[in-house]
This record gives C-alpha cells, structure tokens and sequence, in this order.
C-alpha cells in the first residue's frame, strides 16, 4: 500500500459506545479527518456496528444528526434508526449477577481462554431477555448493510463453547450481520449467536478493543468507549503500549464530561443522544492529537 499505513480501531461500549463514536466521528469528519478512509478498521461489539456502517460508507455525519434527533420522548421512525445505529426501547443492563458470574469465572480460571470459556458456558445457560432469532433481526436493522466492505474489516468475536478468540472478515466465509450479531452478544444480556456448528459471543471478553490486531500499521486511532481491564481481560491501555513500539498511536475515551452524558448503562439507549453530542465536542480538543499521528 502507498504511503503509511493507517488502521482505526473501534471497541465496546454498548449503545452509548457506539452514540459516543459516532459523535467522534463526526466531529473529526468535520475537522477534515476522515478515519473511514483507514486501511484497517477493528470493530469489537459496539465498535463492530460502528465498524460496519462506515466502512459500508454510510455518512457519518446523518447517523449522528439521527441520533441527536430523538428526544427522551420521541420514538424515532425505523428509516432514523436504521441511520443511526441505535434503537429506542432495545436496551439491557449487566446485573450483578451477570457481573458475579464473570468475577467467579475470573477466579477458577488459570488462562485467558479457559476463562472466556466459562463465561461463555454460563452465557449458554441463561435465558437472555431476547432470543437468537430477535438478537439477530434486531442488529440486521441497525446495522442497515448486509454485505462485507471492500475495506477491510475485521469483527472480533469469541467461540462460547472453547473461548477461541477470532476475528471475522470477508474472507471467513460468515455472513456480515451474523459477524456482527456474534461480536455484540453480551454474556448474559443477549444470546449467544449460533454460526455453523459453534455459538459465538462479544469480542470484548477477551479486550474492550482488541487495539492488538492493528500491530503492523504504521498510525492507528484507538476509540475505547470502555477500557478497563481485570483478570483476564486485556487492558485497551496495555495493547496501545505495545503498538507505540513500532507505530504511531493515539487512544480516544470519553472524557469527564462524556462520562456524565453517557450515565451508568452503557446499554441504555435513551443515553445514546447525550453521549453522541459529547463525543463531538470532545472531537473537537482531540482533532489536533489525531491529525497529527492519522497525517503527520
């Protein structure tokens, strides 16, 4: 490829991640940064949907007025979801219990894989509030494109049953919204998604980002709605670390005030115009640190 090469990374961070990164987004757009023209874009569950529509080359900036449009009583019409990449009235929560369980998983687990395994069983068990078939139909709407991108794209996701971690593109042989489906399945909150013989579930149990599978591209941009890591999730903040070795990177989260658009459910749609609004205006103080490593 001519030139440095350039990968943009996109992780978790349920509806309100992907309002947030859309916001972003939007605002380098506007600042004459456009990351949908990276070599490489990872997607990791929210960061997948995201990922998807704009290497698909849905415009950013009607996704995000979309998402702005909808007041905290106004249901949107199904074309202004589809455009935007949320859902009213589609959200979730991680209980406690689901949280106690991962924790226990944590615990009795010697490895990274056996550890997604477990959790992966426990997610297996549970009745999710949605079924499959609604999980599914659910992301095909939001996700408004069907067929993988020129681009390339890569969708993280991890086996249920074993606790592989792969990451899907357009040579895996899987369906985009099946990909997407899989890497947006939050243990415990959605279901699972079945492809072939497996069950696959959210990428972000092994990273919030999965920033490692940029390795080998010379500028990256890492947005991380979510960067924690514990036990035997790997932190956004560690993966960066060893990109700056050999690449020139910079790693985007919500700042203060984000956080307090976003509020405590990251799965809370009705947040999602607020969190969309401040990663704009976070864009803004963020636009110089980005052209500088996307094109200096």
């Amino acid at each position: 490829m001519s030139g440095p090469s350039r990968a943009l990374v996109l992780g978790g961070g349920g509806f309100t991640g992907i309002a947030w990164m859309t916001g972003v987004l939007a605002g380098l757009r506007e600042a004459g940064l456009d990351l949908g023209a990276a070599d490489l874009v990872v997607g990791t569950s929210a960061g997948s949907m995201v990922g998807a529509r704009l290497t698909a080359g849905l415009d950013i900036e009607e996704s995000y007025q979309a998402l702005v449009a909808e007041g905290p009583q106004r249901s949107r019409t199904p074309g202004e979801r589809a455009r935007s990449g949320g859902q009213k009235g589609a959200g979730g929560r991680l209980d406690p219990g689901t949280l106690l369980r991962w924790g226990w998983a944590g615990v009795r687990s010697r490895d990274p894989q056996r550890f997604r395994a477990r959790v992966g069983r426990a997610a297996m068990a549970v009745t999710a509030p949605a079924g499959p078939a609604a999980h599914r139909a659910r992301v095909a709407a939001l996700l408004a494109v069907a067929q993988w991108p020129a681009r390339r794209l890569l969708v993280t996701a991890v086996d249920a049953e074993s606790g592989e971690f792969v990451a899907f593109d357009r040579d895996s042989g899987v369906d985009l919204v099946d990909a997407v489906a899989a890497s947006c399945a939050v243990p415990g909150v959605w279901p699972p998604v079945a492809i072939g013989d497996r069950h696959w579930m959210d990428g972000g149990m092994r990273s919030m980002a999965n920033a490692d599978l940029a390795a080998g591209y010379e500028r990256v941009v890492v947005l991380a709605p979510l960067q924690f890591g514990v036990g035997h999730l790997v932190p956004v903040e560690a993966q960066v670390r060893r990109l700056r070795e050999h690449a020139r990177v910079v790693l985007m989260s919500p700042d203060q005030a984000a956080r307090q658009a976003i509020g405590r459910n990251m799965l809370d749609p009705r947040r999602q115009g607020p969190a969309a609004r401040a990663g704009r205006t976070q864009a803004a103080t963020l636009a110089a640190r980005v052209r500088e490593v996307w094109q200096g």
